[in-house]
């Protein structure tokens, strides 16, 4: 098996990531970094830290030159990261060395390494952004058409009350409209330029430390933190908790839907494939177990970062390498989780003859908890509670709908109305259109 699921050729489509797995790619990395060093060194030049001539040659060579990973590796083991493997290299490859020399001009690689980072994970909140507000939209489509279609909820994997399908969608989809609305503000305060150098006082910067820092920022399109954040990751960690939230909302989509298509149960058709190699009856619920499986290695991995965030004085490369091994993969399974969940949500179904089936099944007990308010309205409530039980009890002995006690015992209630499960959704049809019209909007031009 490969190291990463993500990267495999073998399980790489089952655990797709699209054009996210490109972007934490070794040569999609150096690509960053290269655009860094020439976002400096352009700010430098308009700033006249260095020569604006030197800082030109320099903008103009990060676009043409490209420098192979490969030659990174032996460097970066050496010098524990690959910012001065880099910067030789493309110094070699200027052939100018007048203007080579103000390559990295005050900066640490921290503030190159970071400033890269910033630029993929904005990118890939765009990706992930696209297909939540796909997977949203069309789980409002489900929550619209099912609106008042009625099926069991269950609670501790038993039945409890009347619900809708159409309330069940709105469900898996509200947690998504949360973080798209969320997305502006954490973009606003977590995509941060960093140039701090070598302690994050920006001593070899210069007094235009701070103007060279917000023109970087600037033709970046990142924010000016007005700050150091070598050692305080929390840009990085709530991005990272932005992204792992992605992950765990689809992953109780998932969940859910594995048991709702289990054997015995069938209330819902989840589309595409799912053989068994020896079962030729079987569809396996594929998506949905990619979607839990994200969810949980999704969440060791970021207890790992958030360990991670705890660095000693002003760098830590133990903690930082942490990082390097956690981050990619908790936004990578984000990123699958995202794609994954989009074309889940689209080729859901319901079964309403199942649903009909479970609401029917079981005696009638479901709306048990419908008949002991109806009760309570004809005595004090704990006498409504033991009333109700002692009628399951019996219609568990003697296997007797619970209907049927009802008509015999309380003639005077409304059995058609209470055994209904139409009438007994409550608030979830309305629920279910609410999530809809919000869903709706995403949709819009």
């Amino acid at each position: 098996m490969a190291g990463s699921v993500f990267d495999s050729q073998v399980y790489g489509g089952l655990f797709r990531c699209g054009e996210a797995s490109r972007l934490f790619s070794d040569s999609a990395e150096v690509r960053a970094m290269l655009l860094v060093e020439g976002a400096l060194a352009k700010a430098q030049g308009d700033t006249g830290v260095i020569p604006q001539e030197s800082a030109a040659a320099i903008a103009r060579a990060v676009v043409e030159i490209a420098v192979d990973p490969g030659v990174l590796k032996q460097p970066s083991a050496q010098n524990g990261v690959p910012v001065p493997g880099l910067v030789a290299a493309f110094r070699e490859e200027m052939k100018a060395p007048e203007h080579a020399q103000y390559v990295h001009w005050g900066a640490t690689s921290q503030d190159i390494m970071d400033s890269a980072l910033m630029l993929r994970l904005r990118q890939v909140l765009a990706l992930v952004e696209a297909d939540v507000k796909a997977a949203a939209v069309s789980l409002g489509t489900l929550a619209r058409a099912h609106a008042d279609l009625p099926m069991t909820a269950r609670t501790y994997g038993q039945h409890a009350t009347p619900t809708s399908f159409g309330a069940v969608a709105a469900g898996w989809g509200t947690p998504l409209l949360t973080l798209l609305e969320e997305l502006p503000a954490l973009r606003q305060s977590c995509l941060l330029v960093s140039l701090s150098g070598a302690a994050g006082t920006s001593s070899a910067l210069g007094p235009k430390a701070a103007e060279v820092r917000a023109a970087m920022a600037k033709g970046l399109a990142l924010q000016d933190p007005g700050r150091s954040w070598h050692t305080d990751r929390t840009p990085i960690l709530r991005i990272a908790d932005w992204l792992q939230r992605v992950t765990l909302a689809f992953g109780k989509t998932g969940e859910d839907c594995i048991a709702l298509a289990q054997s015995g149960i069938s209330e819902i058709s989840l589309g595409g494939a799912g053989a068994s190699s020896t079962m030729p009856q079987k569809q396996n619920p594929v998506a949905p177990s990619v979607l839990a499986a994200l969810a949980r290695q999704g969440s060791g991995l970021f207890s790992v970062l958030q360990g991670a965030s705890v660095q000693q004085h002003q760098r830590d490369g133990a903690a930082w390498f942490s990082e390097w091994m956690s981050l990619p993969q908790i936004v990578l399974g984000a990123a699958s989780a995202a794609k994954t969940g989009k074309d889940l949500c689209a080729g859901l179904a319901p079964d309403p003859e199942a649903m009909a089936a479970a609401l029917s099944g079981g005696l009638g007990m479901i709306h048990a908890e419908a008949l002991s308010f109806a009760l309570a309205e004809q005595m004090p409530r704990p006498e409504a509670q033991a009333a109700v039980k002692a009628l399951c009890r019996k219609a568990q002995a003697s296997q007797t709908p619970l209907r049927e006690l009802v008509a015999r015992d309380y003639p005077d209630l409304d059995a058609a109305a209470l055994f209904d499960p139409a009438q007994q959704m409550g608030r979830a049809p309305w629920d279910a259109l609410q999530f809809a019209k919000r869903a709706e909007e995403l949709g819009k031009p």
